[in-house]
């Protein structure tokens, strides 16, 4: 339809744009006029996320591994008590074999002792009693002819120097006599004194002219150290208490003599056995 004005020519209308324009007065999709849509390129047809309504699919992120270094303490400790099981159970299997040997193998392994069971079979034959003095040839002495009455050996510690032929009696009854020289030291004296004091078969005195500093006796074997420290002491008395006896192990340790002086005394066969 044409619209004629007074004076003039006539104009067509013009038709305006059906299209509404976006806030912004930019066509969806893209700037006026670029052809572009947003997020591709001009004629790709593809679309991205902000043309379906949101942003882009983000790149999942690969967890950042921490290295950290082994924890050595509880490693360490496993260790520990495994080592530990295993000596306990190698230090009890090795008791059990050294107690399942018979004790005369077990006083032969003891370092430095003297078996005068194999040495002199004489002079440990036993039941030899004789009155009065006698004279040894091994001292302190470990066998041979005794007194009638033995020393008491209960545990007894002694301060002065005692009969001989009473101690060797009490050795005949299974007793352990532990010896030392007069100027030992008051502190191993001690010692000495602990492993004996009210034990049975076990007797303690000093002995002069000892050639070391102590001395041990059981019947026919004899040891002698330098310390009252030394192990050995108490492998000997382990070993050789009771054990050593030829009387058997009911061989009485009480009713003995209890006096000291190197003068045996004449008590006679009155003594019980």
């Amino acid at each position: 339809m044409s619209i004629s004005t007074p004076g003039g020519p006539e104009r067509r209308p013009t038709v305006a744009s059906t299209a509404k324009k976006p806030a912004g007065g930019r066509p969806a999709g893209g700037k006026p006029g670029s052809g572009k849509t947003t997020g591709g390129k001009p004629g790709s047809g593809k679309t991205t996320g902000a043309q379906r309504g949101g942003k882009g699919p983000r790149k999942p992120i690969t967890p950042v591994k921490v290295s950290q270094g082994r924890s050595w303490g509880p490693i360490a400790l496993f260790v520990a008590v495994g080592v530990l099981a295993v000596a306990i159970v190698g230090y009890g299997g090795w008791a059990t074999f050294q107690g399942a040997k018979p004790w005369d193998e077990r006083a032969n392994a003891i370092e430095g002792i003297v078996n005068f069971r194999e040495k002199d079979p004489e002079l440990v034959a036993g039941g030899n009693h004789q009155q009065g003095s006698i004279q040894y040839s091994v001292l302190p002495p470990v066998a041979g002819p005794h007194n009638d009455a033995w020393q008491n050996c209960m545990g007894d510690i002694y301060d002065a120097p005692i009969a001989s032929e009473h101690a060797v009696h009490s050795l005949e009854h299974g007793a352990v006599w532990i010896t030392y020289r007069p100027d030992l030291p008051a502190e191993s004296v001690e010692k000495l004194a602990e492993r004996v004091r009210g034990n049975e078969k076990l007797f303690l005195s000093p002995y002069e002219g000892l050639d070391q500093a102590i001395s041990l006796q059981a019947w026919g074997y004899q040891l002698k150290v330098d310390n009252a420290d030394d192990g050995r002491i108490d492998d000997f008395i382990k070993t050789l208490k009771v054990n050593a006896s030829i009387e058997g192990p009911t061989a009485l340790c009480t009713q003995g003599v209890t006096a000291t002086g190197t003068t045996p005394r004449e008590l006679g066969p009155q003594m019980p056995q």
